[in-house]
Formats: C-alpha cells, structure tokens, sequence
C-alpha cells in the first residue's frame, strides 16, 4: 500500500505545505535554541515560584552531568514516576541530553502495575515523589533498581535536588541519531487492560512538536504564549502539546501538580493563560463549577482536546464562557501523539477530528485493507514522522500494528468530501445487533444533549449465544434525579430504534484513569459480575 491517492485536506493548507521542514536534532536541542532566544524569559510557574530558562537549561545540564558521573549512559532505561512539577521537567529534559530513554509511569499506579512496566521495559532508574513513595519501596523488595531517585528531601533515596545542587554542568549532550535512538517508551493499551511500549523515537516527538506549531500558524507567538499545564506531563498528549511545545515556543508553563477546579481558577485569574491543552473531564469541570461566572476566561485564545472523545454540548457550552474556540483533533500513544486537528486558518467542523497534520497521510480501509472514498467507515490508518518505531520488546504486536510504513489505529473513522475525518468508535467497541453496525459513540453524543445528564457511557454487554445488547450508564447533573423511562423516549425520538439502549443505569461516576480516558472495559466487567452473582441466586 503506497500514499493515499487523493488528499483532499491539502486545499485547506493554502500558502502552508504540506511538507514541513523537520528538525534532524534530539529533543534537548528544543531547550538548547529556546535559551539562546529567551534566556531571562520565564519558562515555569509553579506554586508561585517562578523559574526562568537559563535556570532551568543549568539544573537540566547539572543534574545530566552528575548523573553521567554515577554511571547513568545512552540507551538506559529511567522512570519517571511523578505528578506534575519543575523537577519533572528537568528529569525528562537531562534524560534527552544523555540520551536515555524515559519510561513515563502514572505516579498513583499499584505495584501489580508499576512492576509490568518496570519489567517489560526492564528499567534500571526510577526518579518518583512522594505519592509512588511507597509502591517504589514496594517494587524494590523484589526488583533491583540501580538506583532510585527522590523529588522530596528523603534520607532513605538519593535526593534529586542534591544531585542538581552539587552537579557540574555537562560539556555537551551526547550524539543522538534522531531516527534511530528512543527517547521515550510511552505505556500505552490502560482502556484494554493489556499494556505496550511505544518506542518514540527523537525524530518522532520533535517533528510532532514542529507540525504542531504548524498547525495553529501565526495564531501562536514565541516567547509571548502562557500554557495552562494540568494534564499530567506523564501523558503522551501533555508531554508533547504542553511541555515540548512549550519549550520550543519559549513559552511559560503555568504548571499544576493536580487538576482542582479553584486552585486553577484562581491562577488563571492571576497568570492569563493564552493556550489550555485539556481533556474532557477537564472542560467538564469548567462549565459545571457554580461559581464559573465570577472568573473571566477570555485570556484563552486556543484550546484543544486529548485523551477522549469531547461531546458537542461541552464544546458549546464552554465556548459560550470563555469566547475561546477548542480545537478538536485526534492522536494517541503511536503518534507522539497529534495526528489530526480542526485549523485555526480553515474551515471550522464541530464534531470532527480535524484534518491531518502536515507531513501526515491517512487512509480510511475497510476489512479486505481496500481504500474506501468520502463518507464510508472503515478503519483509520496514518503514516508520518510522528509514527513510532514500534512497540518494546514486542515483534509480533509492532507487525500488527505497523504495515508497510502505514500505522493501523483500530479506530473507525470516515472522512467527508472537503479531507475532514470524524472517530466514529472504537473497532473493538462496535456493537452488531440483529446484524447491524452501533458505534456507542454516536449514542453517546444524543445522551450528553439531554439536559439532566451530566456525563454518559454505552457499552456492549455479551449475554447468549453470542448477543450484544447495549446498556447506558448515565451519571445526572446536580441535584437532579433521572427519569429512565423519559430519558429512553427522548433516545427514541433522536435514534433509530435499534441503536436505543436496552437497559439504562444511573451511576454517581464514570471509571476513568488519571487523564480522563473512560475505562468502559471496566463497567463491563463489573456488570457480567453482577449478572453472575444474580444468577448464582436464582439458583
């Protein structure tokens, strides 16, 4: 399978290209050119404090270079097991210069978890703070750490800080071949249950960094952007469009070390944020806070989504507050991570992922691997330099994944006459019933239009000789109290019958992971468990 035959997106790039030049350097040279431009500007605010990027560039340089004299070299595995916080930054970035490979760990993950990735990727460093404290403690009675590295003044760890205060800056970073040498091995498969490291090469990650900045065009500025940061940097999609981005635009991270509506209410009052990467629990945090009226923010002029599918009502309603547009577009672990985006300097299509990055190709297949045309479902393939080499220490799954230079998503998708593509579900979420083809998605989207539903998730539950049926699981708006029989009718009213759920559950939560990615695996099996016990009882 060679490019896609027709690219109808192209028509949208107008003066822009669709091929970019891109960066043949290693992700610590972002830093190195952004200190040369901006060297008193400030690149963090944390808590208040505020760290400029020559401080930032000589902690980075510190901390590589004593860890160069302890023994850490090319090609070592590190974790980093943190919340958001400058040393974050600074660990990621000394990794980059000594050409290590950062494995990024979700700082609240179990043992059973920690220990999976620690021993897939077989990690020998574990830089962590005070919430993994107690797992890394755990991990260490039976695997061996080369060393362990604490953010906090610990007297049983390696202090961090110390290191960086009594480091000698490195004379230089060491040679990368940016096609060839990982930077990052990003977990990804938590929705699945069943989890794989995407090698992210240097080459991958700066040129998603670049298309980024291409795609939001002179609607950004160097040195002048002010990035609200409270989706965790241990994320794909935080990594690149907060910190990396970031950087290369010499902008300053207004960082949160957790997500809480007031706390980052009263920043943004405070700093102006111009630009918020979030994710959707995030937006729906924004419009659901009683008191939202008291804050003005028009200081945000772009925002987009990552991590889960954003519902139409959240994107209206926070438009209407904030007068900001949100971009909406498509990525995952594979493509480091943004593949797709609506374009600030084109046509606008709410409900759609956007166009394709530029540098990026995609095609729409159906099973027989046949390009399909405009308006036919089928899955999403992309081909770019954004595309991982494959997955660690995993032939087979990297062959499933990764043919003929053409990454297949799994994800069904269509793309209309003008090049713009629009996620219908999940492949393996599809629903067929009495032989017809449910995308939860879809139902989803007519759930969250109803005014008394706050959030929504279909699924597929089995029972029988190999049926689906679909069942809703609906969390209300505060305060008020679900009429199932009025909430299926108004699904009729919207829904060809078949695609209306058979059974509804009122739930006071949806299962997410910590970037608000919705864990439906998890609702099904807590409902098969409850069918089970039923059973057992009629028994």
């Amino acid at each position: 399978m060679g490019e896609t035959v027709k690219k109808p997106w192209e028509q949208w790039y107008g003066e822009r290209t669709s091929s970019i030049l891109l960066p043949e350097s290693s992700i610590y040279t972002l830093l190195m050119n952004t200190v040369k431009k901006f060297p008193d500007h400030t690149a963090i605010v944390f808590e208040d404090e505020r760290i400029d990027y020559t401080t930032l560039k000589n902690q980075v340089d510190k901390l590589a270079g004593k860890w160069k004299e302890i023994g850490l070299k090319k090609g070592d595995r590190i974790g980093l097991m943190m919340a958001n916080h400058p040393l974050y930054i600074v660990s990621y970035y000394a990794a980059q210069a000594l050409g290590l490979i950062a494995v990024q760990v979700n700082p609240m993950y179990t043992s059973r978890e920690l220990m999976q990735i620690v021993v897939d990727s077989c990690t020998q460093y574990i830089v962590f703070d005070k919430n993994a404290k107690r797992t890394v403690e755990k991990i260490k009675e039976v695997y061996s750490f080369e060393q362990c590295f604490s953010i906090e003044d610990d007297s049983e760890f390696v202090s961090l800080r110390a290191l960086i205060e009594n480091g000698k800056e490195i004379s230089g970073p060491e040679y990368i071949d940016p096609h060839e040498d990982i930077a990052v091995i990003q977990y990804t498969g938590g929705t699945s249950g069943e989890i794989k490291g995407a090698m992210l090469t240097h080459f991958n990650l700066t040129s998603n960094v670049v298309q980024s900045f291409e795609m939001y065009g002179e609607t950004m500025r160097q040195g002048e952007e002010v990035i609200l940061t409270a989706t965790p940097l241990y994320h794909v999609y935080a990594m690149t469009s907060a910190m990396n981005l970031g950087i290369h635009l010499g902008a300053t991270i207004l960082l949160f070390p957790k997500f809480k509506i007031q706390d980052v209410l009263e920043k943004v009052k405070k700093y102006r944020p111009s630009f918020f990467p979030g994710v959707p629990k995030m937006y729906n945090a924004f419009i659901n806070y009683p008191a939202i009226g008291k804050y003005d923010l028009k200081c945000l002029k772009h925002c987009s989504s990552g991590s889960a599918p954003l519902p139409i009502e959240v994107i209206k309603s926070f438009e209407e507050l904030t007068g900001a547009v949100i971009c909406e577009g498509f990525g995952m672990s594979e493509a480091s991570p943004s593949t797709h985006r609506n374009p600030p300097f084109a046509k606008r299509k709410v409900g759609s992922i956007g166009i394709p990055f530029p540098g990026t190709d995609c095609m729409i297949i159906d099973e027989y691997d046949t390009e399909l045309g405009p308006n036919c479902v089928g899955e999403l393939l992309i081909k770019g330099p954004q595309i991982m080499k494959g997955y660690w220490n995993s032939e087979e799954e990297t062959r499933k994944a990764l043919q003929n230079g053409w990454l297949y998503t799994g994800d069904l998708a269509m793309m209309d006459e003008e090049g713009y593509f629009y996620i219908v579900g999940r492949k393996k979420e599809m629903i067929i019933v009495g032989g017809f083809n449910i995308y939860p998605q879809e139902v989803e989207s007519v759930l969250y239009e109803h005014p008394d539903i706050q959030e929504a998730a279909v699924a597929s539950i089995p029972y029988g000789m190999g049926e689906e049926m679909i069942k809703a699981f609906i969390v209300p708006q505060e305060d008020i109290t679900i009429d199932i029989d009025e909430i299926k009718g108004y699904c009729y009213s919207k829904l060809t019958p078949y695609k209306v759920p058979k059974e509804f559950e009122v739930i006071d939560e949806l299962p997410r992971n910590t970037v608000g990615k919705l864990l439906k695996r998890l609702l099904i099996k807590e409902e098969l468990e409850k069918r089970e016990v039923e059973f057992n009882e009629e028994k």
